[in-house]
């Protein structure tokens, strides 16, 4: 019984051939000359760039998320300010239709020569039902006359001498003014009072 052939693997990293040639054991296990902790904290290292990455993904997904809502958000609520902002400027222009009918029957009524008195009626009803409209929308009349000369709501376009009393008050109206709110629409052109000088020192005495 022959003897079974025993295979011996030559792990030296250099040996010689029958022929006496040098060659390199490519079987040879390379020394792994890293101590143990470098290789946990390498792997340690790898684990935590990997995690940062996933962070930042998912950072960047929920930006992109809340970018596109916020967007979204934004283009609703200009759809919505332009739909009130149209719906109150309807509703303004439609407070006025009435009186421009009104102005219209004034129109024939004057062509159609019907009396002084009744055309008089009808501008009056008219004014009145413009004011109404103007008081709606949240505008008002600024009081002028006799009030103090105040160059924040009146703008003065004449002076006339007066006695001391109506110094720097308001004496007449040419155009009355209006404000929304606390928005001034248009300042109330006036004629304000002066006093001369004898009669301002007089009343200070």
């Amino acid at each position: 019984m022959d003897k079974e052939e025993l295979r011996v693997t030559d792990r030296r990293r250099i040996y010689l051939d029958d022929e006496g040639t040098e060659h390199v054991n490519t079987e040879s296990e390379q020394p792994n000359l890293k101590p143990s902790y470098v290789e946990e904290l390498e792997a340690r290292t790898k684990a935590a760039e990997k995690q940062v990455q996933d962070v930042q993904s998912r950072f960047e997904q929920l930006r992109q998320q809340l970018q596109r809502e916020t967007d979204e958000t934004r283009q609703r609520l200009n759809r919505s300010a332009d739909e009130r902002a149209a719906g109150e400027k309807a509703k303004f222009i439609s407070a006025f239709l009435p009186i421009m009918d009104d102005l219209n029957r004034a129109v024939d009524a004057a062509a159609e020569n019907v009396s002084r008195e009744v055309i008089l009626e009808g501008v009056r009803s008219i004014a009145t039902s413009f004011q109404s409209a103007l008081a709606n929308a949240g505008v008002e009349s600024i009081v002028s006359v006799g009030e103090e000369f105040d160059p924040e709501l009146h703008e003065a376009v004449d002076t006339a001498d007066t006695g001391s009393e109506l110094d720097g008050r308001v004496i007449e109206e040419y155009s009355r003014g209006f404000r929304i709110g606390d928005r001034l629409l248009r300042p109330a052109r006036v004629k304000v009072g002066r006093a001369s000088g004898q009669a301002r020192q007089a009343s200070e005495q």
